[in-house]
């Protein structure tokens, strides 16, 4: 059985900067993956899911969010990603997957699940002043209650633990030492690991 093309995982809490690595990643590699970005494929249909169900429209995490409609997305996303990889073409997802980073069963699940073979975990550290500073900056409707209840964010992004799978760094705070292109770059270049 032929294996299917690799799959690059950028993940990390939201404002931590998964785009810009993501479309880094995309100009370094080659071939280039398909991207399959989250916020792109399901935004306009999660705040349709929020309106129809009366949920606030900000509305990204918690127990019914993630039971009604990250659940969906999750699901959504990895067939997705299965389908193209089996066709020879690479892969590169961009979302949080908090959950599925970090625990290291979860994460050979999933592994399974978007076909097995090379599965490229990449997550962009972060932390408190960065996210609020471009949470902020940034000013969309869907990170209004981030900022409201930033702790209870931080917390549940898991802010200061590395991934329990296997993974790469992607410095992305304020005070990282190397510049991300270079980062980037120097991922990119690293091939699997």
């Amino acid at each position: 059985m032929n294996q299917p093309a690799p799959v690059w995982v950028v993940a990390g809490p939201p404002g931590a900067g998964k785009s810009t690595v993501a479309d880094l990643l995309l100009a370094a590699l080659e071939p280039a993956p398909a991207l399959l970005d989250k916020d792109t494929i399901y935004g306009p249909f999660v705040a349709a899911v929020l309106a129809s169900a009366g949920r606030p429209p900000g509305e990204r995490e918690g127990p019914w969010y993630d039971e009604h409609v990250k659940v969906h997305e999750y699901a959504g996303m990895t067939a997705t990603a299965r389908e193209i990889r089996a066709h020879g073409c690479p892969v590169l997802l961009s979302g949080p997957f908090t959950g599925q980073i970090h625990d290291a069963h979860r994460w050979q699940s999933w592994v399974a699940e978007l076909g097995g073979g090379t599965v490229h975990l990449v997550w962009v550290r972060s932390d408190e002043a960065t996210l609020r500073r471009r949470l902020t900056a940034r000013g969309l409707p869907r990170d209004a209650a981030k900022l409201a209840e930033f702790e209870r964010f931080c917390a549940s992004m898991r802010l200061g633990t590395e991934p329990a799978a296997p993974h790469h760094v992607v410095d992305n705070r304020l005070t990282a030492a190397a510049p991300l292109g270079e980062q980037v770059a120097a991922l990119a270049g690293a091939g699997p690991g």
